[in-house]
């Protein structure tokens, strides 16, 4: 199981920050808006903003607002308009990380996100510094309860995947961007409605260090994901059972 799905994991157990501060409706919104300005605004016919309005939905968001953020990611409604950024840097203890962001003012999500890397002793770096150790892939996950898993690795190869990993809870499959539309027809035709489907930043070698440490890293990575701009946080670092054990207690 990948390093996010058992950070997931904990945080679900722990309670979702997020909810805790009322930052869950702001952040949904700007995915809508994101997903409905590259895709244009009719969930049918765009998967990405489906499945953030989707997302949504089932964290109670109300009608209202989903329509709202579709209508400002197509160009009405009200807002300064949103642009996306990717920024990159080091969360202390050399491990790399990379910050999707979704923001009205970029200024503002750069001194935010140097702020919290610079007090865990990292710091932001220069575009590239960090990103050659990242592969853009397309990345699947849905519940692992009742699925076959020769079936489901054969479909997913089928559709061009490189890797599907298996856990008890969740199956994650993983694949080549230009992958992503065949796995999503093959998940589809197979009645499979995944919990995540998207692009990600996915390392391509991992970094280990102590379970003390990691306890540490993690906390700043959480500190970064609870900034209102902040989508996702990718890191490079081998979150093993004994750092989980330690996170969960």
């Amino acid at each position: 199981m990948s390093g996010h799905s058992k950070w997931a994991t904990i945080k679900r157990k722990k309670g979702a920050a997020d909810a805790k501060r009322g930052q869950l409706f702001t952040r949904l919104a700007r995915e809508i808006s994101m997903a409905a300005r590259e895709g244009g605004g009719d969930a049918d016919s765009n998967f990405k903003l489906r499945l953030a309005v989707d997302k949504a939905r089932s964290n109670n968001m109300p009608k209202d607002n989903i329509e709202r953020a579709i209508l400002r990611g197509t160009g009405g409604g009200e807002g300064g308009a949103l642009e996306h950024g990717m920024y990159e840097g080091y969360a202390g203890h050399g491990v790399a990380v990379m910050i999707e962001c979704v923001t009205d003012n970029r200024n503002r999500t750069v001194s935010e996100i140097r702020k919290a890397l610079t007090r865990a002793g990292g710091h932001l770096s220069e575009g590239g510094a960090v990103a050659w150790q990242f592969q853009r892939k397309a990345y699947f996950s849905f519940p692992a309860a009742d699925q076959d898993q020769d079936t489901i690795f054969e479909m997913a190869v089928d559709a061009g995947a490189d890797d599907v990993q298996f856990s008890e809870d969740t199956i994650e499959i993983y694949a080549p961007v230009e992958a992503f539309k065949a796995v999503i027809d093959k998940l589809r035709a197979a009645d499979i409605q995944p919990e995540e489907a998207e692009l990600r930043m996915i390392p391509t070698n991992l970094m280990d260090i102590s379970a003390e440490d990691t306890v540490k890293v993690m906390g700043v990575i959480e500190e970064l994901e609870e900034l209102d701009d902040v989508q996702k946080v990718y890191s490079n670092l081998n979150i093993t059972d004994e750092a989980v054990a330690a996170m969960a207690a």
